[in-house]
């Protein structure tokens, strides 16, 4: 009998990283399946490829469980047994119980003795199975100790694994906050797959002497080992390999707690570079002293310093006298209307809903208690050295930011198709503003980001005028609505080598989630800062510079080429890390609607920026925040340090499996093409020369490669599909198709795209039945051209032509009128100036374009000027700003919109612009 699963050909090796959780999870109900077949086969003779098929799952399953804790070694040594003695219908009862005990998580809150296959203990599974059901997920189940994973890196020999475990499974007690079990390894690379494959390790203990190789032949690990090898490590000591060990860990999985056992010179170990070491043990310790020492530190990252606060202020009596009557749920509880909003919400959200500061609290604006400590905590999370909690929203967090580190007149570089708060912080501030383009998408009506050549040729524009010190900050959105990323490192890097102190803001609005992941992490703007931070203070980084300095002044300073066809360095005495990043932390983990947080890298915090950004602070932030928004930021960080890596990692299999259906399923191909990478990022920026993440033999083999070498990469996670060959545009296929027929919500279209994006909420349930959907939807199209009449069918076929050919040229930004340009030699501009002028109305006028009127002007040799924000939706970025000169290609892309929503336009009127008096001497306005 043939193995019939399909999903089994897909999988090539255990090195296919991406969909490790889902190639467990499948393989073991593969398994299921074909012992129950082979129990019922009963001896017939066509059972002997079903035995061989049952023999390669057992083998595939024990290299993967070799890294978990459930089932354990010894666990499995009992499944071969059965096997082995052919004794299949016991086997066939084990693995159920075995897959139950998975499916409930089960070994999570108590010991799981597969021997044990009495009734009683599958009851107990059964009744585990249901729970879950009843609950939605075992998490939610608070009353539980939550579970993690020790991972024990030593060359123990599997008797002595065993002594180990129980020494550890002994130390626990009912009394105990967290239960853990314990994961033995016995190399270098096997701790390494190990804390790839495995998300409920919290905690590693290096022990002792072990070599570098796994005795498997994996390529997980290709990407992370580049550079090392046995040859290079056999000549360290025990501490050396174990420093570099942990420096890996540390690097893959940051919020490990990791604990190093001596058995050398323990005070000596001390003394080196062991920075990621929580606490180092000799030998002789007793375990018990470990066991504590792992509980605190676990313990350490589970604390939720505000959230717990919150809780035990609403247990508290008190006397309300103040403002809020809702306060305490009083104004509601002796309602005879309005009780059911505690029907609905509970009475906890109520009794925690006050505007006191104190008894326990703490103020969000100047915060010395529970909330300073939360941001505290968010920072060591998100790698930052100070996080704040913003709660109300990302624009905010932006304006906070812009408004603490620009002053009126200082020159900003902004990315042109940026979010509009930018636009409206730049008025705010009164900053001079110097806008970038991003590459366009001409064919699917978006645009990508900004190259950094464009950004490195600006910079160099405002050197040679003599310019240069007016720059203050370059601005870019960071993971775009798209999902388009940028080498956040190098952008840094470049630009620093040319303006050794510019601050960078990254809009990493939808990126929070991005730090849990060792793929992602790097292009994250916290960790290239502390990379760069340290990679510029070291001895290595010296010697590369004056290197690479002395071939650099060999070359012209005055030929563009010597800047930008090069990599550049900056100068190690003069480089400043000044870096920002705001995050929608309630649109990628877990935070209430406006939960957001400002993190900050920048070494000049203290001495220059401290006290505006205080006052920033304080000008955005309502003196009465909302303190469930603060409590969930506390909830969403902690979460993200515990489950994080693992939620992630789901999150992205999710997205792989959508992708890889859509890209093998013919009908679907038809109509609903999945943008790749090469159709997102032109071939100038993807160094690697990766077009797609995605290889049907190899699998997704690719992603690394490109995420560590592209200036450009996607998120696999947002996934654009190309719609024109259904013959309906993006916005109606969103509201009529999806959302009314079939209740799936979506945000972002094209004129010939949707994006579906995934979260750390979604599940391969939710991608079964968006898939579902697709597949109704593209029978439905499909029947719609069989059935149609030939008039018919021709409407369709200039509709399909329509979206997929006949799409206007995305504009470029024109330029700032010369009367908001400071220096008609650089191309900055005054949109303060330009936006307030436009208050008086007696300095604008309304021209229309849909009836010429305004191309009239513009052919008498008018330089017609917007004197408003222009923001079609989509795709959502100011087509105009105020000051901005129209040019012909901005009115022909508003002329072939289909869209009803543009902010700042009224059809019946037409484009606000200003009058040519007011121009005369705008300052005067």
């Amino acid at each position: 009998m043939q193995e019939s699963n399909p999903t089994e050909t897909s999988y090539t090796a255990l090195g296919f990283y991406h969909k490790i959780s889902q190639l467990r999870s499948d393989t073991w109900n593969a398994l299921k399946r074909d012992l129950g077949i082979l129990v019922r086969l009963d001896g017939d003779s066509s059972a002997k490829n079903l035995i061989k098929a049952v023999d390669v799952k057992l083998t595939r399953l024990e290299i993967i469980e070799d890294y978990h804790a459930f089932p354990s070694k010894e666990d499995f040594r009992y499944l071969w047994a059965l096997f082995h003695r052919g004794e299949y219908a016991l086997l066939d009862k084990v693995v159920k119980r075995l897959v139950r005990a998975l499916i409930s998580e089960s070994y999570r809150r108590r010991h799981v003795d597969l021997s044990e296959t009495d009734a009683g203990a599958e009851d107990m599974e059964t009744l585990d199975a249901l729970n879950q059901l009843r609950r939605g997920h075992p998490a939610s189940n608070s009353s539980a100790q939550p579970y993690f994973e020790l991972l024990i890196v030593d060359n123990l020999s599997n008797q002595e694994e065993e002594v180990v475990r129980e020494a550890f499974h002994n130390m626990r007690r009912p009394e105990d906050r967290f239960v853990y079990d314990v994961v033995t390894v016995k190399s270098f690379e096997d701790a390494l797959i190990a804390i790839l494959v495995n998300p409920n390790i919290q905690a590693c203990l290096i022990r002792y002497e072990f070599p570098y190789k796994s005795k498997y032949n994996l390529s997980a690990l290709r990407n992370y080992l580049e550079g090392l090898s046995e040859k290079k490590l056999e000549h360290q000591t025990e501490a050396e390999r174990s420093i570099l060990l942990s420096s890996m860990i540390h690097e893959l999985r940051p919020e490990i707690d990791q604990f190093l056992v001596t058995s050398g010179d323990v005070e000596a170990t001390a003394s080196k570079d062991i920075q990621h070491f929580n606490r180092i043990f000799y030998r002789e310790t007793d375990y018990i002293e470990q066991h504590h020492t792992i509980l605190r530190a676990i313990d350490n990252r589970y604390r939720t310093p505000f959230f717990d606060a919150l809780r035990e202020y609403s247990k508290k009596p008190t006397g309300v006298f103040h403002a809020m009557p809702i306060s305490r749920g009083k104004s509601v509880t002796r309602s005879h209307w309005a009780g059911h909003m505690i029907d609905f919400y509970g009475i906890n959200i109520f009794l925690a809903e006050t505007s006191a500061t104190s008894g326990g609290l703490d103020s969000l604006l100047q915060p010395y208690g529970p909330i300073k400590k939360a941001q505290e905590y968010a920072a060591r999370a998100f790698g930052a050295r100070r996080s704040f909690f913003v709660t109300n929203g990302t624009s905010t967090a932006n304006k906070i930011v812009v408004q603490a580190l620009i002053k009126p007149r200082d020159i900003v570089l902004v990315d042109r198709d940026c979010h509009k708060s930018h636009h409206y912080g730049m008025v705010l501030a009164g900053a001079h503003v110097s806008y970038l383009d991003s590459y366009p998408l001409d064919d699917y009506s978006m645009y990508g980001a900004v190259p950094l050549r464009e950004i490195k040729k600006t910079l160099l524009a405002y050197k040679r005028s003599g310019e240069l010190h007016k720059v203050k900050m370059l601005l870019l959105t960071n993971c775009t609505f798209d999902g388009i990323v940028y080498n956040v490192r190098r952008v840094m890097e470049e630009c620093l080598a040319i303006k050794p102190d510019l601050v960078f803001l990254w809009d990493e609005a939808w990126f929070a989630f991005a730090g849990f992941n060792p793929t992602y992490r790097p292009r994250t703007a916290m960790n290239a800062a502390s990379t760069l931070r340290y990679r510029y203070r070291s001895d290595r980084y010296r010697e590369e510079y004056n290197a690479w300095k002395a071939e650099f002044d060999k070359l012209d300073p005055e030929d563009d080429a010597t800047w930008l066809d090069q990599r550049l360095m900056p100068d190690p005495d003069l480089v400043r890390i000044r870096t920002y990043a705001t995050h929608s932390t309630h649109k990628t983990l877990t935070s209430l609607r406006q939960g957001s947080m400002i993190h900050v890298w920048d070494q000049d915090f203290r001495q220059k920026v401290e006290s505006s950004f205080h006052e920033a602070y304080m000008t955005h932030t309502s003196t009465s925040p909302n303190y469930q928004i603060v409590a969930s930021l506390d909830v969403g960080r902690m979460q993200a340090e515990m489950e994080g890596f693992e939620l992630v990692h789901a999150q992205v299999e999710t997205a792989l499996s959508l992708r890889e259906q859509l890209y093998n399923h013919p009908l679907l191909q038809k109509y609903f093409r999945v943008l790749k990478n090469s159709d997102m990022v032109p071939e100038a920026y993807r160094e690697s020369g990766v077009e797609s993440y995605y290889d049907p033999v190899t699998g997704w083999n690719k992603m690394e490669e490109a995420w560590a070498h592209d200036e450009f990469v996607v998120d696999p996670t947002r996934v654009t599909i190309a719609i024109g060959n259904t013959g309906v545009d993006g916005d109606t296929f969103k509201n009529e198709y999806l959302m009314n027929k079939y209740g799936i919500q979506i945000n972002k279209t094209s004129r010939n795209t949707v994006l579906f994006m995934t979260n750390i909420g979604t599940t391969r349930g939710s991608i079964a039945y968006l898939l579902d959907v697709l597949m109704k939807l593209a029978k439905e199209f499909e029947y719609r051209l069989e059935d149609s009449s030939r008039p018919e069918r021709k409407i369709i076929e200039q509709q399909v032509h329509s979206l997929n050919h006949e799409l206007p040229p995305l504009p470029d930004f024109s330029r700032f009128h010369d009367a908001f340009r400071p220096n008609p030699e650089t191309p900055q501009g005054d949109i303060r100036t330009a936006y307030f002028l436009a208050y008086d109305e007696e300095n604008t006028e309304y021209l229309r374009f849909d009836n010429g009127k305004l191309q009239a002007q513009m052919r008498e040799g008018r330089d017609v000027v917007s004197a408003s924000f222009v923001i079609p939706y989509p795709p959502g970025f100011p087509v105009l700003v105020p000051g901005q000169v129209i040019s012909e290609e901005i009115l022909y892309f508003l002329q072939a919109l289909d869209v009803t929503e543009i902010h700042g336009y009224r059809p019946e009127l037409g484009l606000v612009v200003f009058t040519e008096e007011a121009l005369l001497n705008p300052a005067d306005g």
